[in-house]
């Protein structure tokens, strides 16, 4: 009984639920004061984020009339279900590294394709199709850079010799970060180039494209369900790298001056992400998927022979 309460505090409140939601918002008011400043404008208060996710749990939950309300409903339900067991497993194996089951960096990477896949889901049971265009882009960015990423992580577990997150970042305590060697400095360069895909960030936000298809696949949503998917990816802005520095940078610490040692790693991807975003324009999906199926992908594949080469 102790054990299955402590799953449920791990989930719901920290390192799952509550604590990623805080933390994701309060990283969205760090990208859009960063931005702003970059444009040379004040940007919003420290609570706005909060404010505007509130706002909307007030505001009328609309259907549209040719979506299918089951699927339009669910959906969000879905990719904030799997971005909280996300963060869970990921925050658990960082405080305790001991804990794992078998082959959990693929259950990581099957759980993060379910939240753009809920995107997805939710842009064609709208029925809209605008909705169903940048649903349709989603699918397509996700062919794009799920490849070159698959390769990326598959280049450390090789290394390592393991499925294992736990094993990862245990290794990592004992020889030493992977970021020190070639191989790894380029495969972390390629998940970070997914990991901007991923977000859904500049150049990589063609599927909402909010000056083109005003929003895609959430052009529909309003009230609680757009609510949701907002808190979903803010949170995705706290997973997702989580993930990478677990894989690549030795994992987060939660002992004294270990706690910001990990803030500081964390904040400079962040600050990667956020420089890539106010540096480049949108680009076309086309332009997208030749980019992570020609350069990311000979990236990874470069990666992983120098890692079997040694380096």
């Amino acid at each position: 009984m102790n054990n299955l309460l402590w799953y449920i505090l791990a989930f719901l409140v920290f390192p799952g639920l509550l604590f990623t939601s805080v933390f994701g918002l309060v990283v969205t008011w760090v990208d859009r004061k960063v931005s702003a400043r970059v444009q040379w404008r004040a940007g919003p208060p420290f609570l706005q984020p909060f404010y505007d996710f509130f706002k909307l749990w007030h505001k009328e939950l609309l259907i549209p009339s040719a979506g299918k309300k089951a699927g339009f409903l669910f959906a969000p339900l879905l990719g904030l279900t799997a971005t909280t067991l996300l963060a869970t497993i990921i925050g658990v194996t960082n405080i305790d590294p001991e804990f794992r089951f078998v082959g959990d960096v693929v259950v990581i990477m099957y759980l993060m394709i379910l939240p753009p896949l809920s995107i997805v889901w939710g842009g064609f049971a709208s029925g809209n199709p605008l909705s169903i265009l940048g649903a349709s882009r989603e699918i397509k960015l996700m062919l794009g850079y799920e490849l070159p990423f698959i390769i990326a992580v598959a280049t450390v577990l090789f290394k390592v010799g393991t499925f294992s997150l736990g094993d990862i970042i245990q290794y990592q305590q004992v020889n030493g970060v992977l970021l020190t060697q070639p191989s790894m400095i380029l495969a972390f360069v390629v998940a970070l180039l997914c990991l901007q895909a991923k977000l859904g960030q500049v150049p990589f936000d063609i599927a909402e494209a909010e000056c083109e298809i005003m929003e895609g696949p959430l052009l529909e949503y309003s009230g609680p369900a757009l609510g949701i998917f907002k808190l979903m990816q803010a949170m995705l802005y706290v997973v997702v790298p989580w993930f990478i520095i677990s894989l690549f940078w030795g994992g987060t610490s939660f002992h004294e001056w270990g706690i910001l040692w990990s803030l500081l790693k964390y904040l400079v991807v962040v600050v990667i992400v956020v420089l890539i975003k106010n540096t480049n324009p949108r680009i076309r999906i086309d332009q997208a998927m030749k980019f992570f199926w020609s350069w990311a992908t000979l990236l990874a594949v470069v990666a992983m022979i120098l890692m079997f080469l040694g380096y």
